[in-house]
C-alpha cells in the first residue's frame, strides 16, 4: 500500500526545511509544520521559521495564531488533521516538518485529544507547591518519557490537570490513545547530523539571528502588551532574551546560556524520535548533507 504521508523530522540546525521543500517541491505536494513554535505570528527570527527557504512550496501551521497565546497539542492536532485533510483532497502526499517530536508522534499515531478544561478545585489545592513537587506527583499518575511537561511549574500543573481528566474520564482516555487509533502510514525520515556539527551549526545560527535583529523581535512584542511570563513560557530564545530585556541577565550571559539551552533542546530532541524507534515506529535514518532519493519511497 502506498504511503499517506512522509515526514521529515530531527533536532534543531539540522537542516530539516531544506529536506522537506526539496521533496514537496519535486511531488507537487505541501508542507505541514510539526513546530510548537513556528505556529505564533510576530515570531519568526527566533523560531527560524526562514519562510524564504519555502519557494513556492505551500506550506500549513505556520503563523496561525497570535503571540502570546498558549497553543498547545489539543489546538495542534485539530489543525493538523484540517491540513492533512486539505492536501489529501488533493491527491497528493503531505510533508510533515519539524522537530517538536510529541506533535509528530501524535499526529502520525491519529490520536484524538478532548477539550481538557480548568481544574479549579484541583489547581487550588496545589497552588504553592514547588516545580519538584509537582513533577513527583505527575510521575505517579503517568510514566515521564521526556522533560516537557514538567520545564516548568505551569506546564506540570497543566500535566497534572490532564493526567486527574483522563483519570475520571476513562472513554476520553481511550480515545487519546494511539494504541486506540487509525495510524498514518507514514514514511518517517530522521535527519542524522553528527553532533559536533550540529552544535557548530547551532552556534554559528545563534550568533546569526543575534545580528539580524532577533533581540528586537522580542523588544516588539513585549512592546505590544504581551506579558513577559508569556514569552518567557515558550522557552529558549524568547526565554533568555526576554530575561536580558528585563535587566535580569547581560549580553554575554544570554547569549551564553542560551546556547547552552539550544544545545540540551537538540539533545532531547535526538532522545524523543529514538524513543519512537522504540514506541515501534520505523525511521529512517539520512546524512543532513546527502539529498533524499524521493525513488526509495512508496509514493
Amino acid at each position: 500500500m502506498a504511503i499517506e504521508m512522509i515526514a521529515i523530522v530531527g533536532p534543531t540546525a539540522s537542516g530539516k526545511t531544506r529536506h522537506a521543500v526539496n521533496i514537496a517541491s519535486r511531488l507537487g505536494s505541501e508542507i505541514i509544520s510539526a513546530d510548537s513554535r513556528q505556529v505564533y505570528r510576530g515570531m519568526t527570527i527566533g523560531t527560524g521559521k526562514d519562510l524564504e527557504e519555502y519557494g513556492n512550496v505551500p506550506y500549513h501551521l505556520i503563523d496561525v495564531c497570535d503571540a502570546g497565546e498558549k497553543y498547545n497539542l489539543h489546538r495542534y492536532l485539530q489543525d493538523f488533521q484540517h491540513a492533512y485533510h486539505t492536501i489529501r483532497e488533493k491527491d497528493a502526499v503531505p510533508v510533515l516538518c519539524g522537530g517538536s517530536g510529541m506533535y509528530v508522534e501524535a499526529a502520525i499515531s491519529g490520536i484524538v485529544l478532548p477539550d481538557v478544561p480548568e481544574n479549579p478545585d484541583l489547581r487550588k489545592r496545589l497552588h504553592g507547591k514547588s516545580l519538584e513537587e509537582l513533577t513527583c506527583m505527575l510521575a505517579d499518575m503517568k510514566q515521564l518519557h521526556n522533560t516537557t511537561d514538567v520545564d516548568s511549574v505551569q506546564r506540570a500543573l497543566r500535566a497534572i490537570e490532564i493526567c486527574e481528566y483522563y483519570r475520571l474520564n476513562p472513554d476520553k482516555a481511550a480515545a487519546a490513545d494511539k494504541t486506540n487509533a487509525r495510524h498514518i502510514d507514514t514514511h518517517i525520515i530522521c535527519i542524522d547530523i553528527p553532533r559536533e556539527t550540529r552544535r557548530k551549526r547551532i552556534t554559528e545560527r545563534l550568533h546569526a539571528r543575534l545580528e539580524a535583529g532577533m533581540l528586537d523581535e522580542v523588544k516588539a512584542l513585549l512592546d505590544s502588551g504581551i506579558p513577559a511570563e508569556n514569552l518567557i513560557y515558550y522557552g529558549l530564545e524568547y526565554k533568555y532574551l526576554t530575561l536580558h530585556l528585563l535587566g535580569r541577565l547581560t549580553l554575554q550571559e544570554m547569549t551564553s546560556s542560551l546556547e547552552i539551552a539550544i544545545h540540551q533542546f537538540a539533545k532531547r530532541q535526538m532522545t524523543w524520535f529514538r524513543g519512537m524507534e522504540r514506541r515501534g515506529f520505523t525511521i529512517h535514518w539520512h546524512r543532513f548533507d546527502k539529498e533524499i532519493d524521493i525513488s526509495d519511497l512508496d509514493i
